[in-house]
């Protein structure tokens, strides 16, 4: 069973930074499809970056492009997330998605993903 787990979140002030990780296990994580979402109070969930599943393709949201950047290491079952610039309308649970079997465009789809975090808390203040 797969199993991910997100850490990093917080507190920050605007324009600062932050990086989320995303420890996974259970999975073959070279060969899945590893995206962030993140869902705001009374929102539905966004997609936010994600990577294909040979890892050769990534893809931005237009509100994060430029400010954000999502990076996986294989050797260590790890995805990153890189907030900078960070705004109070980025406030929200970020969340990690992995997926064996979805393709590329489908990315942005939360209901393609299979396996989910447990999500973590972001919070920007003005």
């Amino acid at each position: 069973q797969a199993q991910l787990e997100e850490s990093g979140g917080g507190l920050a002030q605007a324009g600062g930074s932050l990086r989320l990780s995303c420890a996974v296990s259970g999975l073959t994580f070279s060969t899945s499809a590893m995206a962030w979402f993140r869902q705001a109070p009374g929102k539905e969930r966004e997609f936010v970056a994600g990577f294909s599943r040979t890892g050769g393709y990534r893809n931005y949201a237009d509100s994060v492009k430029g400010r954000f950047t999502i990076s996986r290491d294989n050797a260590k079952r790890a995805l990153y997330l890189q907030m900078n610039d960070l705004k109070p309308e980025d406030t929200a649970v970020y969340y990690c998605a992995a997926d064996r079997s979805i393709i590329t465009s489908s990315l942005r789809y939360a209901n393609q993903y299979d396996y989910w975090g447990q999500g973590t808390e972001v919070t920007v203040s003005s």
